[in-house]
């Protein structure tokens, strides 16, 4: 899960976020795939479906949708694959919770090296936020943290999202069993902490998304992320 949507939301779909959603694919490849999860979001459970579309070249959309019945939420990245490398072009938050409504863009100019946004953000959050090599936004963490983890890389990244750049490092705490469609999966268990909040990912071999990702505050649970179906 998953910043641009909430704080708390973008950081897991983070996110993060996301991200319950898996296909399995050749190491480090990409492959269009759609899959649907079960969420707890705001205490409520939640149904949501993410995607990674073609779009052309060496670009690709990757989309995420969580709603219940007090919020809907939407997250779109474009991104490009160059030379294996994943990075952010654009991106699209929008979120409803009651009433409310908000909208924010992203646009990754990596000629001018700089991130900019726009909509409903605070003018000191609007950018220009310097990029560097390998910076991601809160749904390429997704991807990224499966391919890293899978390959033995350090798990260690920069991501750029809502107007600010922040380090992210995440650490191995060891195997657990999940459930996925029934069936127990053997999963590498990652944590990471940043002052109250804390987000944990669960990495099955063979899934090109984390199998679960949990957002916690305060220490309590925040956004739960499990993997339903694929197709």
């Amino acid at each position: 899960m998953p910043a641009r949507l909430t704080s708390t939301a973008r950081s897991l779909l983070v996110a993060t976020t996301l991200a319950a959603a898996a296909i399995a694919l050749p190491a480090h490849a990409l492959e269009p795939f759609a899959a649907d999860y079960e969420a707890s979001y705001m205490g409520l459970s939640a149904k949501g479906r993410m995607t990674v579309e073609p779009q052309g070249g060496d670009q690709w959309k990757y989309t995420l949708k969580v709603s219940n019945q007090v919020a809907q939420l939407t997250q779109v990245t474009v991104f490009e694959d160059r030379n294996g490398q994943w990075r952010p072009l654009s991106g699209t938050d929008a979120s409803l919770l009651l009433i409310k409504k908000i909208r924010r863009s992203a646009v990754y100019d990596w000629a001018a090296g700089v991130a900019r946004w726009s909509g409903d953000v605070k003018p000191e959050r609007a950018g220009p936020v310097p990029l560097q090599a390998g910076d991601v936004d809160g749904l390429l963490l997704n991807l990224a943290l499966v391919r890293d983890t899978l390959a033995g890389k350090p798990l260690r990244y920069r991501m750029v999202d809502e107007g600010r750049a922040k380090p992210m490092q995440f650490t191995i705490a060891g195997k657990e069993s999940i459930t996925i469609g029934g069936k127990p999966q053997q999963a590498t268990k990652l944590v990471s902490s940043n002052g109250n909040k804390q987000m944990l990912v669960w990495v099955v071999e063979g899934l090109a998304l984390p199998a679960r990702i949990l957002q916690r505050k305060d220490g309590k649970d925040d956004i739960d992320l499990r993997i339903v179906s694929m197709r």
